[in-house]
C-alpha cells in the first residue's frame, strides 16, 4: 500500500490586499511625491518641501536596514549589533565615488580630496583607484560589505557562536571598525569622514530634480528589496530559515546544515544595509565613523522589534514610527529623545512582544470575532 504525501503549495507573495498596498506605495514614491515637490507651489499647504523629501528619503534608507534586520533576526534568530558597519562600508564607497566628483572644485583646487590635501598626501592611496567609475562604485556597494560579512560570519557560524555571544562580537566588530576609520592616515577622512558634495554623475545633487530622482530610486529600492524578502521567506530557503530560528538541533538532526543558510541569510542582509548607506549619503550630504557607532546598530534593532520582528512589514513602519519622533523630539524636547527611546524599546518589549504590526493584527482579530 502506497503513501501519498501531498506537500503544501508555496504561498502568494502577496496577497491581493498586500499587492494593492503594494502598487498605492509605488504610486506614491514615483508619481505622487514628485508632484507635491516640483509641480505644486511652495505656498500651498499641499507642497512637499525639500526638507520632508530629504527626510524621508532618508528614513527609507534606514527602512531597508530595519528590512535586513528582521530577515536575520526576525526570521533566522541571530541577533546582529553590528549591521551599521555594513550600512557606513556603503556609505563610504559612495562617499569615496562622490569626493572624486568634486574634483579641483575643493578648496585646494586639487585633484586630491581637500583632506588628503590638507594632510599633506601627495598621491591617492591604493584603495581609492576605483572610486573614480561609477560602475566600479556600484560593485563595490554590494561587494565590500557582502565580503567583510562573508569573511566574518563564515568564522564566527563555523565556531557554533551564537545568542548573546554572536551579538557581543558583532558589536565588538563594528567598534573596532569604527576605531580605524577615525584615524586620519587609513585615507578615509578621519572623524570628519567624507562631506561638501557637489555632483554625482556629472549632475549637481543639491538641485531639486537630483534630489527626487535619489527619493524615487530609494523608495523603489526598498519596494524590491521587501518584495525579494517576500519571497526569500516564502521559498524553501527562507522555511529553513525559520526551522533553525525554532530549532536548529532538529534542522541538523534532519539532515540540513544550518552554517550554509545562516551565512547566506547574513551576507544579504549585509549587502541590503551596504546599499541602503550607498543611498542615504548623497541624500544627506555626509558619511563618517559616527555611523558605524555600535549605538546606531542598536537602534536598527529597535526599529525592527517596534514594528514587529518575522513580518517584514513591521520593521519598515518601526523605522517610520521612531525615526519620524526622532526627528520631531530632538526639535522640541532633544534632551528627552534618548528616554523616550528606551522607553519605548521596553515597552515594546514588556507590553508589545510582536510590535505594532502584531497589536494591529490582534485588534482586527478581536474585531473579527
Amino acid at each position: 500500500m502506497s503513501i501519498v504525501v501531498t506537500l503544501p503549495s508555496r504561498p502568494a507573495v502577496l496577497s491581493r490586499a498586500g499587492w494593492s498596498a503594494f502598487v498605492v506605495a509605488l504610486i506614491l514614491v514615483c508619481a505622487v511625491a514628485p508632484l507635491l515637490n516640483l509641480v505644486v507651489p511652495q505656498g500651498s499647504v499641499f507642497h512637499m518641501s525639500d526638507y520632508a523629501v530629504a527626510l524621508v528619503g532618508k528614513i527609507m534608507c534606514y527602512a531597508i536596514c530595519a528590512l535586513a534586520m528582521d530577515l536575520i533576526w526576525g526570521y533566522t534568530g541571530i541577533l546582529s549589533l553590528g549591521h551599521g558597519l555594513f550600512f557606513a562600508l556603503g556609505g563610504y564607497v559612495m562617499g569615496m565615488y562622490l569626493m572624486r566628483q568634486i574634483g579641483r572644485d575643493g578648496n585646494y583646487k586639487s585633484d586630491l580630496p581637500d583632506f588628503m590635501v590638507f594632510l599633506d598626501w601627495k598621491e591617492m592611496p591604493w584603495h581609492w583607484a576605483l572610486s573614480d567609475s561609477f560602475i566600479a562604485t556600484l560593485i563595490l556597494i554590494v561587494a565590500v560589505p557582502g565580503l567583510v560579512a562573508f569573511v566574518f560570519g563564515y568564522f564566527a557560524f563555523r565556531s557554533r557562536i551564537k545568542g548573546v555571544y554572536f551579538s557581543i562580537i558583532t558589536q565588538a566588530m563594528t567598534f573596532a571598525a569604527m576605531l580605524l576609520f577615525f584615524r586620519n592616515e587609513t585615507g578615509f577622512g578621519g572623524n570628519n569622514g567624507f562631506t561638501d558634495f557637489k555632483r554625482i554623475l556629472g549632475i549637481a545633487i543639491a538641485t531639486p530634480s537630483m534630489r527626487m530622482v535619489l527619493f524615487v530610486l530609494t523608495g523603489l529600492t526598498l519596494l524590491g528589496f521587501f518584495l525579494f524578502a517576500r519571497w526569500l521567506v516564502a521559498s524553501k530557503f527562507g522555511r529553513v530559515l525559520q526551522a533553525i530560528r525554532d530549532a536548529e538541533s532538529r534542522v541538523m538532526f534532519s539532515g540540513y546544515n544550518p552554517i550554509g543558510y545562516k551565512l547566506t541569510i547574513w551576507v544579504i542582509s549585509a549587502i541590503m544595509c551596504g546599499v541602503a548607506g550607498a543611498l542615504y549619503v548623497p541624500q544627506v550630504g555626509i558619511i563618517n565613523p559616527s555611523e558605524m557607532s555600535p549605538a546606531n546598530s542598536i537602534e536598527i534593532a529597535i526599529w525592527a522589534a517596534v514594528g514587529g520582528r518575522a513580518s517584514l512589514v513591521g520593521p519598515v513602519v518601526g523605522a517610520f514610527i521612531v525615526n519620524g519622533a526622532k526627528s520631531w523630539l530632538t526639535v522640541t524636547a532633544p534632551e528627552y529623545w534618548l528616554y523616550f527611546l528606551g522607553a519605548l524599546f521596553i515597552g515594546v518589549t514588556l507590553f508589545l512582544p510582536q510590535g505594532v504590526v502584531g497589536l494591529v493584527k490582534k485588534l482586527r482579530k478581536g474585531d473579527a470575532a
